[in-house]
């Protein structure tokens, strides 16, 4: 049964990222209550659950089927947000089962919510509501919604956005968060231009990536740039790695570092004088997970003229344009990529173009793309879900060890300098 999931994010005004919805697609069709897609739903949620309740709410539409057979007691009620359908709502025993999981502690989200008595029956168990961007139009109904969830103290989410013109559309009505294909690729706070972000940094990123890396080569672009010796010097002098002795030779700190560690963190050397927002960091982590999901599914495609390293700079590079604050055109002229990374990632041409596209597909869970692009690589279907959530996973490994060196590092920095001594 060929199954597609992925996760959407749900963003407030400022673009911070409050949770995810899982959108999934089983054999083409639009998922259905039927009982084997809701067993292989339940069962691919199960297996990856510490991939997919890994950072913030997670909002999974149940049905009928799903909620009757206690699925969501699978998870813990802090990981999941309950959302149902008008499938639910119109069942006998829908005010008892969510009278029951609201009294267990999970937060439950309503679809689509109409201006209707059986709607209005429900809304006490009730803390999100989804409204349909389409709905906008229609003021009257808008604008008594809305009055009702501020009345009732329910956050209203606004789906469906998928256009900068539906956006700003939105964001004439006072929702408090939207959704939808646009949100998840465009409404990112800009990372602006720092002293990493710059062509020794791009340079680097390229070098560490290859598929021999020449240590002598990355040696040299770091030493030319002060702002990256220092980073790298102050990272392998942290207490994170324990040394007995300092050292200030790059050389030396490359080798103490190791490649491994050096390809998961030089990417984010641009956090560590810049305080970003969680906008920012978004678009950073997407632009690994991006990176991750393309090197993942080059393996899986025939006759690619780029390498694996290069499948992972296309999906690195790919956010450039929102990192640095300027057309991706210019960027990409900047920076020492393949030919084909270069067009895929600019025009989205030729077969890394597919590749290209095929990621973007997946992230705006666009179905019918999907089929389309992966069977123009040749590619099977059924291996995307769990490839995507095996990046997902891998990308929140590398955020927590970063983000512990962050914390281990800070700490390190407020101990007085002769008990660094005692700093384990």
């Amino acid at each position: 049964m060929r199954k597609f999931v992925v996760r959407q994010p749900i963003k407030d005004l400022d673009g911070a990222t409050i949770g995810y919805e899982i959108l999934f697609n089983v054999d083409s069709g639009p998922y259905s209550g039927d009982y084997a897609a809701a067993d292989t739903i339940s069962s691919f949620l199960l297996q990856n659950s510490d991939k997919v309740f890994s950072d913030g709410m997670t909002f999974i539409t149940f049905t009928p089927n799903l909620l009757f057979k206690n699925t969501p007691r699978m998870f813990k009620q802090g990981e999941v947000v309950i959302q149902i359908e008008d499938s639910f709502i119109i069942h006998p025993l829908a005010q008892k089962m969510l009278e029951k999981y609201k009294a267990d502690g999970y937060k439950i989200c309503m679809t689509d919510f109409q201006f209707t008595p059986r709607y209005f029956a429900l809304l006490e168990f009730i803390d999100f509501i989804k409204i349909d961007v389409k709905l906008i139009s229609n003021i009257t109904s808008i604008d008594n919604i809305l009055k009702l969830s501020k009345a009732f103290h329910k956050k209203c989410i606004v789906t469906g956005i998928d256009s900068k013109e539906l956006y700003d559309k939105a964001k004439t009505v006072p929702f408090d968060y939207f959704e939808g294909s646009y949100i998840a690729e465009a409404m990112t706070t800009k990372a602006g231009k720092t002293e990493y972000l710059q062509s020794n940094f791009f340079q680097l990123v390229v070098a560490v990536t290859k598929d021999m890396p020449d240590m002598d080569e990355i040696e040299a672009i770091i030493s030319r740039d002060a702002s990256l010796t220092y980073a790298l010097l102050k990272m392998v002098n942290s207490a994170y790695f324990a040394l007995r002795h300092r050292t200030s030779s790059i050389k030396q700190a490359l080798v103490i570092l190791g490649l491994s560690q050096l390809k998961q963190w030089v990417y984010l050397l641009s956090f560590e004088q810049n305080e970003t927002s969680r906008g920012s960091e978004e678009v950073l982590k997407k632009s690994f997970l991006r990176a991750n999901f393309c090197s993942e599914l080059y393996p899986h495609i025939d006759g690619m003229p780029i390498t694996q390293a290069d499948a992972y700079l296309l999906g690195m590079f790919s956010t450039l344009d929102v990192l640095v604050d300027a057309p991706i055109e210019e960027v990409m002229a900047e920076i020492p990529v393949a030919d084909e990374v270069r067009t895929a990632i600019v025009s989205q041409e030729g077969i890394c173009g597919k590749l290209y596209q095929l990621m973007l597909s997946y992230e705006k869970a666009d179905w019918k793309s999907i089929v389309v692009y992966a069977n123009e690589l040749g590619m099977e279907t059924d291996i995307l879900a769990q490839i995507y959530f095996d990046c997902v996973e891998m990308v929140n490994e590398i955020w927590e060890n970063f983000a512990n060196f962050d914390l281990q590092t800070r700490m390190e920095e407020e101990v007085p300098h002769h008990k660094n001594s005692h700093i384990q």
